[in-house]
């Protein structure tokens, strides 16, 4: 379960998929079966959240993990390079960032 807390000790990958809108939908698809037949199953993950913009251009996945550690192994498994290779094909530009959690308000 996603867990947004400064103190809970994981890394954050934000990573912003660029599309055309008629591909949106695909690559919200592919990246939803990539993390129910791939990357829940990695050492390290947490959770995984795909968002699409109302405009059709933008999926952004945000998804935790214990490490950097843990994120980067996943990047050399085979299963998940598929994914990814994929995941860029149908993207015009994805823009990948590892962040940790600075601040956090709730009403």
């Amino acid at each position: 379960m996603t867990k947004i807390a400064v103190d809970n000790n994981v890394v954050t990958l934000i990573n912003v998929f660029t599309v055309r809108p008629e591909q949106q939908q695909l690559l919200v698809d592919l990246l939803v079966e990539a993390t129910e037949a791939v990357m829940k199953y990695q050492p390290g993950y947490v959770s995984a959240n795909i968002h699409k913009s109302l405009d059709g251009t933008r999926v952004t996945n945000y998804a935790q993990w214990r490490s950097r550690e843990a994120f980067e192994a996943m990047l050399e498994n085979p299963e998940a390079k598929v994914h990814m290779t994929e995941a860029a094909r149908i993207a015009e530009k994805f823009e990948p960032y590892l962040y940790e959690v600075s601040f956090v308000d709730e009403a």
